[in-house]
């Protein structure tokens, strides 16, 4: 059974948190502030740490630096919307993910088992040059397949090749036309509205609110972006 350390000062969220883990067999550790974490990091094995980033004693950057020296188990930030900047440094300083509250159960269980895969069998670290990872998604080149949180996702091959080609350059932005030119390997002359056509269907694949894409993002009168995280460059 794996082992979830929840670490929230406020309860209710922490109770909601043991029951949705729960109901999935997990064991779940409660804790409400960061040097409980610690203390239970010292004296148990842990598989995975959901971590709220505004907590008393000691909150969750600095939780999250001491982890770091302990374990590299999978964490995840739990976030309030408007936390952008903790969100990037958190990101920077060791987390492996966030999640936004309100947090949507389907997703939150399926970053948590995503996470859980790659640390078990993948040692949590490992990278692999046929392999890329951003956020939840990842990319098998070899075989030409695509997941989301550890589910198989079914794409088309010009899906797929949109996706790999944004994943490679993640941050950077493309207009409709570059995107054509790369993909279809051909000049864009008018063809603009046939890439926006396939971002649709492939947001409507990776991301868990196509309206509110967490990963494929439009920048107004440039283009589109790939990224891991909720923050405009």
């Amino acid at each position: 059974m794996y082992r979830i350390l929840v670490c929230d000062d406020e309860k209710d969220i922490v109770s909601a948190l043991t029951i949705y883990l729960e109901s999935e067999g997990y064991e779940v550790i409660p804790c409400f502030n960061g040097q409980e974490a610690i203390d239970v990091l010292h004296e148990k094995s842990v598989h995975l740490v959901l971590l709220d980033i505004m907590m008393p004693v000691m909150d969750g950057m600095m939780t999250l630096r001491q982890i770091r020296t302990i374990t590299n188990v999978p964490v995840i930030f739990l976030t309030a919307k408007g936390e952008d900047t903790d969100k990037v440094l958190g990101l920077t300083v060791g987390a492996d993910d966030y999640i936004t509250k309100p947090f949507n159960p389907v997703e939150l269980l399926a970053r948590v088992k995503s996470h859980l895969r790659r640390y078990m069998q993948l040692g949590g670290h490992a990278t692999d040059e046929h392999t890329l990872r951003l956020g939840g998604i990842e990319l098998n080149d070899d075989a030409k397949e695509a997941y989301l949180d550890g589910e198989l996702i079914n794409l088309t091959r010009t899906e797929y090749d949109i996706l790999k080609f944004l994943m490679s350059h993640p941050g950077k932005v493309y207009r409709p036309a570059e995107i054509y030119s790369k993909v279809w390997n051909d000049v864009s002359i008018g063809n603009e509205s046939t890439v926006a056509v396939h971002i649709r269907h492939l947001r409507e694949k990776i991301e868990y609110d196509p309206a509110n894409p967490r990963y494929l993002k439009a920048v107004w009168g440039r283009g589109y972006k790939m990224e891991g995280d909720d923050n405009e460059k």
